[in-house]
């Protein structure tokens, strides 16, 4: 029984969802900032509508990679089949109930908290079914509709207002979600150079919109530039250990540290556009991740 429960937790990449969470705590910091509301304020009177979009979002990200191993069932099979529907621990249908039941939940969370909340997340659901059943199999369209997702995911964090004055920042996630699906295309076979240094541009242009934004909106550039610079050491440092030597490991460290610093990116909007601490704590959730890490696979 206990290893049936593992394996519906292994369906949910409970190492990736941190990173979920963290997409919301970044959303919120920027309507905020834009409406002129402190945060320490704000969380106080309204715990409950973090905590359900933060929850609402864990629970679609979760939904969404129960599905990518439904519709990827077959592939893996062949290419990765101690997952657990092709070992058999987790029947297909047991897991797509899953994926419905999750995604259900998360549904319910953003409706429960602003129209606008419940809105964002059916069409994030519409779009990670999209890529999962489709998108993916396409080398443009895949991790151009994975960063559609994961940019709404930050919008479904600004929703918490009502409204999405800043929008346009969402673009970022979109650009550094198609970088590492860009990566992710070699974690197999390796021998996928041109895609690394693709993703390398599009890291630098992430870094510098993130610093340019902050110092154009704000005064706190200094404040976030520790964490603007640790973003980049991050995910550029294993970037260029699998460019270097283009094996599969390297390229799957270089996968997995890109997507566990989207906790770091999204601190780094914390911390320009909030305070420091604030930054700080959405930090904390990345070694929570990465002991997850150990235990969960990321990719």
């Amino acid at each position: 029984m206990m290893k049936k429960i593992m394996g519906f937790a292994r369906l949910a990449r409970p190492a990736n969802l941190p990173t979920a969470a963290a997409d919301i705590f970044a959303g919120i910091s920027l309507a905020l900032f834009s409406s002129g509301i402190a945060i320490p304020d704000f969380f106080s009177a309204n715990g409950t509508a973090v905590l359900s979009l933060v929850f609402a979002s864990v629970f679609l990200y979760a939904g969404g990679v129960v599905f990518n191993d439904v519709f990827d069932a077959k592939l893996d099979a062949v290419e990765r089949p101690e997952r657990p529907i092709p070992s058999g621990l987790i029947p297909k249908n047991q897991a797509a109930l899953w994926g419905v039941f999750l995604f259900f939940i998360g549904l319910y969370l953003a409706f429960s908290v602003h129209q606008v909340s419940g809105s964002i997340a059916g069409i994030l659901i519409f779009s990670i079914l999209v890529y999962d059943a489709l998108a993916k199999k396409h080398s443009f369209f895949g991790p151009l509709v994975m960063g559609i997702c994961r940019g709404l995911n930050l919008l479904l964090g600004m929703s918490i207002l009502g409204q999405l004055e800043v929008w346009w920042v969402s673009v970022v996630p979109m650009i550094y979600i198609f970088a590492i699906t860009l990566i992710s295309r070699g974690e197999v076979h390796g021998d996928n150079k041109n895609h690394i240094a693709i993703a390398g541009f599009l890291y630098m242009l992430v870094l510098a919109f993130i610093a340019i934004t902050i110092t154009l909106n704000t005064d706190r550039i200094l404040i976030s530039l520790p964490f603007i610079v640790l973003f980049g050491f991050l995910v550029i440092r294993p970037l260029l250990r699998a460019y270097r030597e283009n094996s599969p490991r390297n390229i799957k460290k270089a996968v997995m540290a890109g997507v566990l610093s989207l906790i770091v990116m999204d601190a780094c909007w914390v911390a320009g556009f909030s305070h420091w601490y604030v930054g700080l704590l959405v930090l904390l959730l990345l070694p929570l991740s990465l002991l997850l890490s150990r235990i969960f696979a990321v990719t």
